[in-house]
């Protein structure tokens, strides 16, 4: 349980006076110290609703403790490390992060062949100073924390708090100098006897999609859980989960990409019955009221909602849900799949340690690229799975846990 420093007083997460004592100090405009390490780590204090919330500092997950719920692996252990300063700007006194896209918001003039996955392929080429699509449905999950994971988290993880903690992120972002949360559309659970009400509250917030009488149409972007593609009667229709009766439009040409520029993305999706395809696309309105993709990319996570990008990393997924230590899974954002990246970090007092996952395709040059990867961060013990020699070995635990296989 995290504790906190307040001026002079010491409170416990869990205390039933610390809403009282996060307004106060909010007020007074005080920084708490997160209690996991001495010096403490400055914290800061945000206001979600009429909730006051203890969030860490921008760039400072790396001064936590491996044990602290506010460590986080140092973002070039990713596909984090090149898009921070250029792509992604976080103001470090407010927490702010102004994102620089390589997609439009905005439509002008009738529908050209758009590139899937945003701004082009997630190549080795793309520009580290722009933020593709896919890359920021991957910023907007990490931020949300929902690539990670502890197993007292077991059965707790559900679409209403997938979506506060997205909708809670974006608050934290902007784009184009406004707030990213005004335009992004993240479908709330739908109830039957809630039906009209939940219409009317959607009809609201794609307001924003509605097309002006002249000018560039402005598009909004939709993250939300593929249930299923569709053949319509013009094209191809996306029907997402909690949507019933309403669907987005996609042309032909969009989605035969989309299936091969994610070819990979879908077949892990349909190999596991349990996992969840998540969509993101830009997505403007017609004057009749029809919701047509402009461009678009999807992610596959595990039944926790944690991402994956191949069978390996599903059944290493797989093995730390199990575990009661925290484990954090890395994204790679526009980092090629060929270049070695810590796939998780789980953290087990005294020393995190770094889960490396190397493809049976892993060449010299890969295996030499991994060993100085490891070898510039000896802070962290470190794992590796080489799948091209068969079954993966035990993860590592604490010395008075049962090892896992």
């Amino acid at each position: 349980m995290r504790r906190f420093s307040l001026a002079d007083q010491v409170i416990e997460e869990a205390a039933p006076d610390l809403q009282d004592a996060l307004a106060d100090a909010y007020r007074r405009k005080v920084r708490p110290l997160c209690l996991c390490k001495e010096p403490g780590p400055g914290m800061y204090i945000a206001q979600v609703g009429d909730q006051y919330v203890v969030k860490r500092m921008p760039l400072s997950g790396g001064g936590h403790d491996p044990s602290c719920f506010s460590y986080e692996p140092p973002d070039e252990l990713s596909g984090l490390g090149v898009l921070m300063g250029s792509a992604i700007q976080v103001d470090s006194e407010s927490g702010m992060a102004a994102l620089k896209l390589d997609f439009s918001l905005s439509k002008v003039g009738a529908r050209s062949a758009p590139p899937v996955g945003a701004g082009g392929s997630d190549s080795v080429a793309g520009d580290t100073k722009k933020l593709s699509l896919r890359g920021l449905l991957h910023y907007l999950w990490h931020e949300a924390e929902l690539n990670v994971w502890t197993s007292r988290w077991a059965g707790k993880r559900h679409w209403w708090n997938i979506r506060w903690h997205l909708i809670e992120a974006a608050r934290q972002m902007t784009v184009k100098g406004g707030p990213l949360s005004d335009i992004l559309f993240v479908p709330e659970p739908f109830r039957s006897p809630d039906k009209t009400a939940i219409e009317q509250r959607r009809a609201e917030a794609l307001a924003p999609a509605v097309p002006a009488k002249s000018g560039p149409r402005k598009l909004m972007i939709l993250v939300g859980e593929v249930k299923e593609f569709g053949v319509a009667r013009s094209g191809h229709k996306l029907v997402v989960k909690h949507m019933p009766g309403f669907v987005f439009l996609l042309d032909d040409g969009l989605y035969r990409r989309l299936q091969t520029r994610f070819e990979t993305e879908m077949a892990l999706w349909g190999a596991d019955e349990a996992s969840h395809l998540i969509a993101i696309a830009t997505f403007g309105l017609t004057p009749a009221g029809l919701a047509v993709i402009e461009e678009m990319a999807v992610m596959v996570v595990s039944e926790n909602w944690v991402p994956y990008e191949s069978a390996y990393e599903k059944k290493l997924l797989d093995a730390l849900a199990r575990v009661r230590e925290r484990s954090v899974k890395s994204l790679h954002y526009s980092l090629p799949l060929d270049k070695p990246a810590v796939a998780a970090m789980l953290q087990i007092p005294p020393r995190p340690v770094g889960l490396y996952v190397v493809p049976p395709s892993s060449d010299r040059a890969y295996e030499e690229t991994l060993g100085e990867l490891i070898a510039s961060r000896p802070e962290f013990d470190f794992w590796i799975w080489r799948t091209a020699d068969g079954e993966m070995p035990p993860l590592p635990v604490r010395q008075d846990s049962v090892p896992l296989t």
